[in-house]
């Protein structure tokens, strides 16, 4: 049996994305929150809020680039990735992400 690596979110993008132009294709970077709304055992309304690192590339970039800016309301589709690096100072960061396969523009319900 197959593991399976698939990520779907809605919620709301948190800048406009950021577009870089490469020689075989475009990457888009952009952040979403997600937000839960729930009631603690005192009975009080509470929410979370989680903020998401999305990049998609070529025509998922394309269609983010043309349809997504700050504070649109969509969903996404793909999977989960983890990347480390090495920042100036020598030490050794870890990046999570979702790499989207799927992205929708939706209407922002009442």
């Amino acid at each position: 049996m197959n593991a399976i690596n698939k990520v779907q979110l809605t919620g709301n993008l948190g800048n406009d994305p950021e577009i870089k132009n490469f020689e075989n294709g475009k990457l888009a970077k952009f952040s979403m929150a997600t937000k839960e709304e729930f009631t603690t055992r005192s009975g009080e309304r509470s929410s979370d809020t989680q903020w998401h690192y999305i990049i998609a590339w070529g025509k998922v970039a394309e269609r983010v680039e043309n349809e997504f800016k700050k504070g649109s309301f969509v969903s996404i589709e793909g999977k989960l990735v983890t990347r480390n690096y090495t920042d100036k100072n020598g030490q050794k960061k870890y990046v999570t992400e979702v790499v989207a396969n799927e992205v929708a523009l939706n209407q922002k319900q009442s």
